[in-house]
């Protein structure tokens, strides 16, 4: 599929990320969820012929937001009862993403922009089951 080697490519340590966000050993699955939930989105990110750059800069916002999530679980153990879509959902609005520790004010909009276009993203292709 050209979708998945234009996918490889850009992220080539996307088969990583659930391990860099673990805490402890529970954290691999929910981790593991949260990558499939970006998958589809990364595919769409490439299918636009965005630059390298821009690429880039969604792919890093996504890893931070699925390791921002994964704290969330740990800060919030109820969270763990929930779909990690919704948690996904839950964290996420029109406006901007989770407020990020030790951010600086542009990666913290630059982040902002990522998690609206995800949020978006996720409403117009899984309205029927989020």
């Amino acid at each position: 599929m050209p979708a998945d080697n234009e996918l490889a490519a850009y992220c080539p340590d996307l088969d990583q990320w659930a391990g860099s966000w673990r805490y402890e050993e529970r954290d691999g699955s929910p981790g593991q969820q949260i990558v499939e939930c970006f998958k589809p989105f990364l595919r769409h990110l490439v299918s636009l012929g965005l630059s390298r750059k821009t690429l880039h800069k969604h792919r890093d916002n996504l890893w931070l937001l699925g390791g921002k999530i994964i704290s969330d679980l740990h800060e919030t153990p109820r969270l763990r009862k929930r779909p990690i879509d919704q948690a996904l959902l839950a964290a996420l609005n029109d406006e901007d993403g989770p407020l990020l520790s030790r951010a600086s004010e542009d990666e913290q909009r630059s982040f902002d922009a990522t998690c609206r276009k995800f949020y978006r993203f996720l409403k117009e292709h899984h309205s029927g089951s989020l």
